[in-house]
């Protein structure tokens, strides 16, 4: 089973999590057995963790995969693209590292609107391609070594940058002649990756999490052709897991962005942060806990 603790796990910091210790940092699961086992937002939960350790320094995301339940951790790195594999007996987290934003500037930095590339079909971003090209050969050979690897079950996973690197990496594990392929892709404030029919050219079991009033969610433009994979899990300005029509939603947008500035905070940037991701799924998760069958 994969167990929630809070009460074990030390108070999360305020300064960014690339500087902070695996100690540090707040955790609430612990894996045993496998993840197809889990409920889905148990397992979302679980995913967001491992996209925030990957901001901490390899030897750091090492020890706080470890109390995660996977001590199988191989850090891949080319050229500033990085990732890692977090293995256990029974399943496989590929866990791409965005940028962490500590500013504004690191949001833009990552989302500048490049020219689009053709993938297999339709297009794709050229910048967040390119991440994946630096990557996709290390993991390749990684997911073809053995059949000790094959027989496990495969995920993919990413906060922000790296939601889209993840959703594009899944694709190519999927159509490629690897003979594994992937359960389930979860991102977290993911951007848009590419054309309407190349995220809709391979067919994966995906959940985009949207916490709220994320700007990094609303990019690039619609306007110029790009769009999500995926099936949107939104929370709402309550932390809570909420599936709203449009007008209800431009509402609880305005709620969210109200609250934020009534506390001197910027909304559009503060939902971007993996940890209040991590908050907002936990609190759905022990709301449901709590609810009698």
């Amino acid at each position: 089973m994969l167990i929630c603790n809070e009460t074990t796990q030390m108070s999360q910091s305020q300064q960014p999590i690339s500087e902070q210790t695996a100690g540090q940092i707040r955790l609430y699961s612990t894996v045993r057995g496998s993840l197809s086992d889990y409920p889905l937002i148990t397992r979302a939960l679980l995913f967001a963790e491992l996209s925030m350790i990957s901001y901490l320094p390899p030897k750091q995301t090492e020890k706080a995969a470890k109390r995660l339940g996977f001590d199988d951790v191989v850090f891949y790195n080319n050229d500033g693209s990085q990732a890692y594999s977090f293995a256990n007996d029974n399943d496989i987290v590929i866990a791409f590292r965005g940028t962490e934003p500590n500013e504004w500037n690191d949001i833009k930095a990552d989302l500048n609107v490049a020219k689009v590339l053709a993938e297999t079909v339709g297009r794709v971003h050229r910048g967040f391609k390119k991440e994946v090209d630096d990557l996709w050969p290390m993991i390749k050979e990684m997911l073809s070594q053995d059949q000790q690897t094959l027989d496990k079950n495969l995920w993919f996973t990413g906060h922000s940058l790296g939601g889209a690197m993840a959703a594009i990496c899944a694709g190519r594990c999927l159509l490629s002649h690897i003979k594994t392929s992937p359960e389930q892709v979860h991102t977290f404030g993911s951007p848009r990756i590419g054309t309407r029919r190349y995220v809709n050219h391979a067919k994966i079991d995906f959940y985009r999490w949207v916490n709220n009033n994320d700007v990094v969610t609303r990019a690039p433009p619609a306007w110029l052709g790009f769009r999500h994979a995926g099936k949107e899990m939104y929370l709402d300005s309550q932390g809570h897991l909420k599936k709203l029509n449009k007008i209800q939603r431009s509402a609880d947008l305005w709620k969210g962005f109200v609250t934020a500035l009534k506390k001197y905070e910027f909304d559009y940037f503060n939902d971007h942060l993996i940890d209040r991701y991590i908050e907002s799924i936990n609190q759905t998760l022990s709301a449901a806990i709590q609810i009698p069958e």
